[in-house]
């Protein structure tokens, strides 16, 4: 029996045990608190949470970055945007042709704000942020794709470019980078990627039809590896000014957290957010798909138990990963 499973057979009807925090600060502030359990709404679907993926935006909501999101609510407060989980209860408007019903194996995107997120034994989502789970993924490796996933996914759909167009990929061979660079050569876009140089071999399985490594005066260096500039670069590195040099004139730069530089040239610096996309269910079906064809590559996942949320944050913190850390709150398996 795992510790989620007999903690909350101590709790009793309507509780339920989420790793949060009162105050923010290092991973040390999270701990485990009792909340009343969550019922679903009308379009909703209630979960039960085998684990959720441990993601650098839930660092930033540790920390207190993102502390304007709980402005005048009160804690504890909850991380966590993408669960592995079965499903316990369906909303009565919820449509029966998606397959969530009772017992069914799920991955779900979780949008924390101003609400509490994935780090929950029980969670209430909208249906149509949920999805059947691919088939050939355990809950733990379930449980750590999908925010990264949605984060590539809505970065390709801002840029829609044409097929044979060159797009760079910063930070390639971390979770969002790796996604950028198959999503892409999916699409049939030339992808360059730019990250360690002992994750070339990585890339290169993953799709990148050029290489460069990392370090200083990359945009030089990307110029003259390709001779010309590239028609977009996803910067999931956040390189910001320091790659902006090898971008053609009128292209693109998609950024995923602030920067308020502005490169000239016509260049577009387009402000990104994957929570624009937490009631997509079309895209995350299809992220689904892509993971049971191949297209997708999971990571193997690193399981720390949810009462050891300040071990896998301190994990998270010390960097160099290319496994996914999850919190497993259960020891479901399928």
């Amino acid at each position: 029996m795992s510790l989620a499973t007999s903690h909350r057979e101590k709790l009793g009807n309507g509780r339920m045990k989420v790793i949060g925090l009162r105050e923010f600060g290092g991973p040390e502030v999270l701990q485990s608190f009792e909340l009343p359990d969550s019922h679903p709404g009308a379009e909703e679907v209630r979960l039960r949470v085998h684990a959720a993926g441990v993601n650098p935006v839930d660092a930033m909501v540790r920390s207190g970055q993102l502390e304007q999101m709980y402005t005048g609510l009160t804690p504890p407060f909850v991380p966590g945007m993408e669960v592995a989980g079965t499903v316990e209860e369906v909303g009565s408007d919820v449509d029966p042709r998606w397959g969530l019903v009772p017992g069914a194996h799920v991955v779900g995107f979780v949008d924390n704000a101003g609400r509490h997120g994935g780090y929950s034994e029980y969670l209430a989502l909208p249906a149509r942020s949920v999805a059947i789970a691919p088939s050939n993924a355990s809950a733990a490796e379930t449980a750590g794709f999908l925010n990264n996933a949605l984060t590539a996914h809505n970065v390709l759909d801002a840029f829609r470019l044409p097929e044979g167009a060159t797009l760079l990929v910063t930070g390639a061979a971390g979770s969002v980078g790796g996604y950028l660079v198959e999503l892409g050569a999916a699409a049939g876009l030339r992808v360059v990627a730019v990250a360690a140089e002992e994750d070339a071999d990585l890339l290169g399985s993953l799709g990148a039809h050029a290489f460069i490594p990392r370090g200083p005066g990359i945009a030089l260096r990307v110029l003259d590896e390709l001779g010309t500039r590239v028609d977009a670069v996803a910067d999931a590195a956040l390189l910001h000014e320091q790659i902006a040099p090898a971008v053609r004139d009128g292209a693109q730069i998609g950024i995923l957290r602030s920067w308020d530089g502005d490169p000239g040239r016509g260049i577009k610096v387009k402000h990104l957010n994957v929570r624009e996309r937490r009631t997509d269910r079309d895209a995350i079906v299809r992220l689904r798909d892509q993971v049971e064809d191949g297209t997708l590559t999971l990571r193997a996942a690193m399981p720390f138990d949810a009462d050891d949320a300040v071990a896998a944050h301190a994990r998270l913190e010390q960097g160099g990963l290319r496994e996914r850390i999850v919190l497993a709150f259960d020891n479901e398996a399928w």
